[in-house]
């Protein structure tokens, strides 16, 4: 994936260059030993490709291009920071969650051992020079969804320009109103950093953009009802992690185009297992880019993944932001109502109660005729974890079969979640 027509790019961010080139050439094998060995995919993969192809290069130099322009470059680790917003201060906005070891070492030395492995790899990829979109970023936004985070943070803002976002614990009126109020004080930011007032029409089109690209992703899982199962897991799980740093209107056109070609195979009856194949759904932590090993092991298992209940998946796509109120708003406090609303029906596992996150879990099964759940958690991520109890008792409930899996960014256990995860299906079969 490296490319030496970047190398000067590279070294002018204080990247390792030795190190970094080295991670490239571990991901690139390890995306076509996953990715470009399957068969019957879709000809508009090609897309998704290309952008891990360059995902460190093309995309990179667009970020400096934009910077050059006078724009700024936010970098963000979850879905409650508020992508219209960013959009509407004429800023770029990226995810930066990792899903490799990196700097594992290093990263032990600014937070404990037993950290999950999300918070230790962004810490690593920083200490280890090796993240160009970190780099790239006028200011990184924090958010107080989890404690591991809330104080890697601390150490964190050391080494980058911080911004913290606070996000209430639960859902009431006064929660509402506190995320409204981070919302204006996210949005003041904004402002300050560049320059720009921000406008109603400025966030309306903010808005658009974000909706737009949700939109274009709610169509793709609607097409995976289909049986046979149109596109694999290990595509959709991309599509989801491309959506968090390529350009938002570039993205939505291309999953459309996708969208579109699926629908033809759909018509043809083509898919990429036979039908009949058992369904999967995945819910749990968020995957981040280059965390593929759990997909990769399901549909090596026999099985095919239908759907992704995460923040990288539905929890991210599901809910816009009222289009009928948004065209109707006159005031940016009006459009600040809208936004609170939407990402107040979020149900990140830091609130409690959370019931409305079981009852997600079991339609989405349901609706995407999946026949059993793999529960998804990062070891060391108490919040998920202590819900896979909950999620295990609401799909007893409702004759779907689960089964609670913890694990990390690391090789070892591949060959006993292999087994594991063989005899899931078996079950689903028998």
């Amino acid at each position: 994936m490296a490319e030496s027509a970047y190398k000067e790019m590279w070294e002018k961010l204080n990247l390792d260059i030795d190190a970094h080139e080295g991670l490239l050439e571990v991901l690139g094998k390890f995306y076509g030993d996953i990715y470009l060995s399957q068969q019957g995919r879709l000809q508009g993969a090609e897309y998704l490709d290309f952008v891990l192809s360059e995902v460190h290069g093309l995309r990179i130099k667009e970020l400096q291009d934009a910077k050059a322009q006078g724009r700024k470059i936010i970098g963000s680790f979850c879905v409650f920071v508020p992508e219209e917003l960013t959009l509407a201060a004429d800023a770029v906005h990226v995810g930066l969650c990792s899903g490799a070891d990196a700097g594992t070492e290093m990263a032990e030395t600014m937070v404990p051992r037993n950290t999950c492995a999300l918070i230790k790899s962004f810490v690593g990829f920083k200490l280890a020079k090796i993240c160009p979109f970190t780099e790239s970023c006028d200011v990184v936004v924090g958010e107080t969804t989890c404690d591991g985070k809330k104080k890697a943070y601390e150490a964190f803002a050391e080494h980058v320009n911080m911004y913290i976002m606070e996000v209430p614990q639960q859902k009431n009126a006064c929660d509402h109103d506190l995320l409204r109020a981070e919302m204006k004080r996210y949005m003041e930011e904004l402002e300050k950093l560049t320059g720009k007032t921000i406008g109603v029409d400025d966030i309306k089109k903010g808005i658009a953009i974000a909706n737009g690209k949700r939109k274009a992703i709610q169509r793709l899982n609607a097409l995976r009802k289909a049986d046979p199962a149109p596109i694999s897991g290990r595509d959709a799980l991309l599509i989801n992690q491309i959506s968090f740093y390529d350009d938002p209107v570039r993205f939505t056109a291309k999953i459309n185009e996708l969208c579109d070609e699926i629908e033809a195979r759909i018509e043809k009856g083509e898919g990429v297992a036979p039908k009949g194949t058992p369904r999967l759904l995945l819910a749990g932590c968020p995957m981040a880019v280059p965390n593929w090993k759990l997909p990769y092991i399901v549909e090596g298992s026999g099985a095919v993944v239908v759907g992704e209940e995460s923040c990288i998946g539905s929890r991210n796509i599901r809910d816009l932001v009222d289009e009928d109120a948004t065209a109707k708003a006159t005031t940016v406090d009006e459009l600040l109502d809208l936004l609170t609303d939407r990402y107040m029906k979020i149900d990140c596992a830091c609130f409690t109660p959370n019931d409305e996150r079981l009852d997600n879990i079991a339609d989405m099964a349901e609706e995407l005729g999946a026949q059993g759940v793999i529960h998804y958690a990062l070891l060391f991520c108490q919040p998920y974890s202590h819900e896979a109890f909950k999620v295990d008792k609401t799909l007893q409930a409702k004759g779907v079969p689960m089964l609670a899996i913890e694990t990390d960014y690391g090789m070892e256990d591949v060959e006993q979640l292999k087994t594991r995860i063989e005899a899931f299906v078996e079950t689903l079969e028998s």
